[in-house]
């Protein structure tokens, strides 16, 4: 299957059959703003801030707007990352943001890059640092967990629990929470608990250095569904890295 020839700020790129805009200006070192986009999870262009601007010169002078991270590339094809337009859809979308999330840094940072230090639309009576970009819901239902979903309509959705009640597909592995864009979803660990979404979890040490690594309910369900054993994990990445180097190093003294 050959390569798909096309053009980026001028600049000549080229992909593969099924490659995203988005993917082939990462690859090539052009910077395309997102927040709900991760390589763990299929895009799905909640946040808008990947818009870009395309055109062919089969189409007759047409050209219009669409998300990178969604647009399949095409021969010919000549996009725009940061012209003009690209830049006033932009902050247009950042201004709606700074509204519901004024005290959100991620979203502040990305705003004054744009050149807009506060919105120019009335500020949410009951702020939030989240954006609704779901990419927590869809990495957790990637994961098999479906632990949480977007709750309500309007004004009132949310990122929650399913009828407000601790999940008990939850296992405490805080995948949510580290991936969120902006940080709105917290979780607090004294060494040897973990308590997110209403749950304390009871957090499993390396026997090797002592660090507290993954939750028992994240091991059992990895255990149950790889056919693994609670004893895979006694010790942390890092200590089974350490001793896989060293294992290689002896095998290359010997």
């Amino acid at each position: 299957m050959g390569l798909i020839s096309f053009s980026i700020n001028g600049t000549a790129v080229s992909g593969a059959e099924g490659e995203t805009v988005l993917t082939v200006a990462r690859r090539a070192g052009i910077h395309i703003p997102t927040l709900c986009h991760h390589e763990a999870v299929e895009p799905s262009g909640a946040c808008r801030l990947c818009m870009v601007e395309i055109t062919h010169k089969d189409w007759k002078g047409w050209k219009g707007l669409v998300t990178a991270c969604l647009y399949p590339i095409e021969h010919g094809l000549e996009v725009s990352t940061d012209n003009e337009a690209v830049r006033e859809c932009r902050r247009n979308v950042l201004d709606l943001l700074l509204a519901r999330c004024p005290n959100a840094p991620a979203i502040r940072d990305l705003a004054a890059e744009y050149g807009l230090k506060q919105t120019t639309l009335t500020v949410d009576e009951d702020p939030t640092n989240c954006i609704l970009c779901g990419l927590c819901t869809r990495v957790c239902a990637e994961m098999g967990h479906h632990a949480i979903s977007t709750v309500g309509r309007g004004v009132s959705k949310k990122i929650g629990l399913p009828l407000d009640e601790p999940a008990e597909s939850c296992v405490g592995c805080a995948v949510c929470a580290r991936i969120c864009p902006t940080d709105a979803i917290t979780f607090r660990e004294d060494g040897k608990t973990r308590r997110i979404w209403g749950q304390n979890f009871e957090l499993l040490r390396c026997s090797e250095c002592g660090a507290s690594h993954i939750t028992r309910a994240q091991a059992e369900f990895i255990c149950e569904r790889e056919g693994m054993t609670i004893e895979d994990f006694e010790k942390c990445d890092a200590c089974r890295s350490r001793e896989t180097a060293l294992a290689f190093s002896r095998m290359v003294q010997w």
